[in-house]
């Protein structure tokens, strides 16, 4: 076909026909830089927690010796600071490691390409915590959905969006290997109070459990933690499911807690009312479950009049 007259015809730039893979690999390159930890902030709200552990150890001596292998990632902020994206254990490494740089990528995301970065290389740990997850999920779900625009009126679930016609949550749960509905469970964990969280994180609580107890008020949590602690125990799932439904119907007061977690549970077995072995097995099997402490008080009581007779005789 022939093209009509005075029609503009898009060039090349002369530069461009000679790059070479080799010359946008320098490109690429020329991102990597020393940049001191002084000037580089660290992500905001991240989720994933830095330990002081032995594998830190072994991070802070390999830096010593070989130096950062790989660039962590970093992002211009508009004040001219810098970002960590990825990269927190080996940041906090050089600082152990007594170095002033850290070896990094600086890369050109927005906020949101940020945290999704963020999460997606944190992800790749080979363990997380719940709570990690919970946030970390959370975070990125936000993200995804302000890209994706605001979910519709009828959304039941505001923290999911419509995104390329499959819903938010759908679609990171692909991403990460989880079903939408695990994805909706750890996102429910932010909703605990922190103390509660932790025994999550500390395997104290099971995940289900905890789930379900998010769902009760940040008071009736702590009435909650003040029952566990009370009674040793921690809730089952049925115990868990029985609270939010009492809380659904407003009947979930401070006794009603105390009550359900003093149940007995299917096939569980009973706890000493005193851990020390020395005192246990000098309980007599015939004293009745709940009378143990009434026994050891009478036998203590007996024994102090056995001395104090024994101190009488000897004057």
């Amino acid at each position: 076909m022939a093209r009509s007259k005075g029609a503009r015809i898009e060039l090349t730039p002369y530069d461009d026909l000679f790059e070479t893979d080799e010359s946008r690999a320098e490109a690429n390159l020329s991102k990597v830089r020393e940049i001191p930890l002084t000037e580089i902030d660290e992500f905001p709200d991240h989720p994933f927690k830095v330990l002081q552990d032995e594998d830190m150890e072994q991070l802070v001596e390999s830096i010593k010796q070989r130096g950062v292998m790989t660039p962590a990632s970093v992002r211009l902020k508009e004040d001219g600071r810098y970002e960590l994206i990825s990269g927190h254990r080996r940041r906090k490494a050089c600082e152990l490691a007594g170095l002033e740089t850290l070896k990094c990528e600086v890369k050109d995301l927005t906020r949101d390409e940020a945290i999704i970065v963020m999460v997606e290389s944190n992800l790749q740990r080979s363990t997380i915590l719940p709570s990690e997850k919970a946030f970390a999920y959370k975070m990125r779900l936000e993200a995804m959905n302000r890209q994706a625009g605001r979910p519709p009126k009828d959304n039941v679930t505001p923290v999911v969006s419509d995104f390329e016609i499959k819903r938010t949550n759908e679609k990171l749960g692909k991403e990460v290997g989880e079903s939408r509905e695990q994805i909706r469970r750890y996102i429910r964990l932010t909703d605990l109070v922190p103390e509660i969280l932790q025994m999550v994180d500390d395997k104290q609580i099971a995940f289900r459990p905890a789930v379900e107890i998010s769902y009760l008020t940040e008071e009736q949590q702590y009435t909650l933690l003040e029952a566990m602690s009370y009674n040793d125990a921690t809730p089952s799932l049925a115990q868990a499911i029985k609270m939010k439904k009492f809380m659904q119907e407003e009947k979930l007061t401070e006794e009603v807690i105390h009550s359900i977690i003093q149940e007995e549970k299917p096939n569980q077995k009973e706890k000493p009312v005193f851990k020390d072995e020395r005192i246990t097995r000098l309980i007599p099997e015939s004293i009745p479950r709940g009378h143990e402490t009434d026994f050891v008080v009478k036998a203590l009581a007996f024994y102090n009049r056995h001395l104090q007779k024994q101190r009488g005789q000897e004057r």
